[in-house]
């Protein structure tokens, strides 16, 4: 198993410019992770001359980035708006690739009020598909979440369902997209997720260990204090043959203190697993 933690609880700082990307990166190497990930939206300056800094500063702790988390609304209703934002997907693309990025985790987009299911599941397909071709030629993994609702959006994501998400995996089963199962956003719908885990487990590229204080809504917790079941989930993907990246989604705002806490829980969980 290899060790990540994408530190939401960090976002609004490190956007600001109040905690540094070096700052993270120290952070994460004394936590002794195996890389950190980064949002796109750490990414303020997208010259060649920044993003070659934003990456030494990263690689001079000690340390790589593996996984990045970016928000691509390929549902938007304009089409126009569809068009710009497969653009700058394929943009981000390029700029992820520069700081050392391996990982990207892609979004359906927007559960726009109006746009009718089969809408949906072709927008959707048609951005993601339409970025396949500049991840490989970037040698990018591209993987699709289970996601919920980022705070950059105004609505929750298309494939927040759990039958519309394994309706578009299943559509992407034969494209060189994977999968990145998050472990809280199927109880934060209400559902169970192992009805999210069971159908994808052998495309899972990545786990987004994140938990939840709530059922049917998101409310973020200390990881191992919610309600994700994390024992159970990695014996079932232990059982699979999984032994690939654990990304902890750390979103509990208790700073450095939930970091470590969470690290320290998913380690331990995932190495009690016979």
């Amino acid at each position: 198993m290899y060790l990540s933690v994408l530190p939401v609880s960090y976002f609004s700082s490190i956007v600001s410019g109040k905690k540094s990307i070096r700052d993270w990166a120290e952070e994460g190497a004394a936590l002794e992770l195996d890389a950190i990930d980064i949002s796109v939206l750490f990414l303020k300056e997208r010259d060649r001359s920044s993003l070659l800094a934003f990456r030494r500063d990263v690689e001079s702790a000690g340390i790589s980035i593996c996984g990045a988390s970016t928000y691509p609304d390929f549902t938007h209703p304009d089409p126009d708006e569809r068009k710009r934002q497969t653009e700058q997907f394929r943009r981000d693309l390029e700029a992820l690739r520069e700081v050392g990025t391996r990982i990207v985790r892609i979004t359906a987009g927007q559960g726009h009020p109006g746009m009718t299911r089969k809408e949906g599941v072709s927008r959707a397909l048609e951005g993601i598909l339409g970025s396949v071709d500049k991840a490989e030629n970037l040698s990018l993994q591209l993987v699709f979440e289970n996601h919920a609702q980022p705070g950059v959006w105004e609505f929750p994501d298309f494939d927040f369902p759990t039958d519309i998400f394994l309706e578009l995996a299943d559509r992407l089963k034969d494209t060189p997209v994977n999968i990145q199962f998050d472990t809280a956003n199927p109880i934060a719908y209400g559902d169970d997720p192992f009805n999210v885990l069971g159908p994808v487990i052998r495309r899972v590229a990545v786990v987004h260990a994140s938990d939840t204080k709530e059922k049917g809504r998101l409310v973020p917790s200390v990881i191992g204090k919610g309600l994700v079941p994390f024992p159970a989930l990695f014996r079932r993907l232990k059982e699979s043959g999984y032994d690939g990246w654990i990304s902890i989604e750390e979103a509990s705002g208790t700073g450095p203190a939930g970091v470590k806490a969470a690290v320290e829980f998913i380690r331990t969980c995932w190495e009690s697993i016979p």
